[in-house]
């Protein structure tokens, strides 16, 4: 069943969102941040009217997060109190203990530490404000920029790509020398290793 995308015209505080995963790529939020503040009153508030957020409306009467979570965690780092939403499912309907199991379903949630290893839905954070740094998402994000991977459908396509990267690149390198970590995910990203990545750009096959 297709859901129509619908924006709930009344702003919604950002602190009220609930992520429907536990990490972000804090570099790549910082990034957002600092492109942020490198515009005018004007072309920010055009911003916030045009960069909705998806969310799904719960059986709490909440809204949870879907997508764009590194941009509601810049904003609310940037000060920034209210933000639109975009309403692509309703389960108001579903009861509270099996609402997090059709979240996983239905792709819409990713229960999955900055170790890349599954929690239980308890876990998330209940606040955009205590999402985890994992930098092998804000490695993924950067190589997908700079063409390693193409933008992909696939939900949580960058977290695929981050636990990929985490199996290959040691964290420290990451942390310490993110352009030797990125370079080294070019060529990583580029190999048969990684085919069954979505997005994956390796060399055309000689068949």
């Amino acid at each position: 069943m297709a859901h129509t995308r619908e924006p709930y015209v009344k702003p919604v505080p950002i602190l009220s969102l609930r992520p429907t995963q536990m990490t972000v790529g804090m570099r790549e939020v910082r990034e957002k941040r600092k492109r942020w503040r490198e515009h005018d009153e004007k072309k920010q508030a055009d911003l916030l009217g045009k960069h909705m957020i998806p969310v799904v409306y719960g059986p709490d009467s909440r809204y949870y997060v879907i997508d764009h979570h590194h941009m509601a965690r810049a904003l609310h780092e940037e000060g920034v109190k209210d933000i639109l939403v975009t309403v692509i499912g309703d389960l108001t309907m579903v009861e509270r203990d099996v609402f997090w199991g059709v979240m996983d379903n239905k792709r819409w949630a990713y229960p999955y530490d900055a170790k890349g290893e599954r929690r239980h839905f308890k876990d998330i954070p209940k606040s955009i404000k205590d999402l985890k740094d994992d930098p092998f998402r804000s490695l993924a994000g950067e190589l997908r920029r700079m063409g390693g991977f193409a933008k992909d459908t696939t939900p949580f396509s960058e977290f695929l790509w981050a636990d990929f990267l985490r199996r290959h690149i040691p964290r420290k390198t990451v942390e310490n020398n993110f352009a030797k970590a990125l370079e080294k995910g070019l060529a990583l990203g580029r190999s048969k290793d990684a085919v069954y990545l979505p997005g994956w750009c390796g060399p055309a096959s000689d068949d």
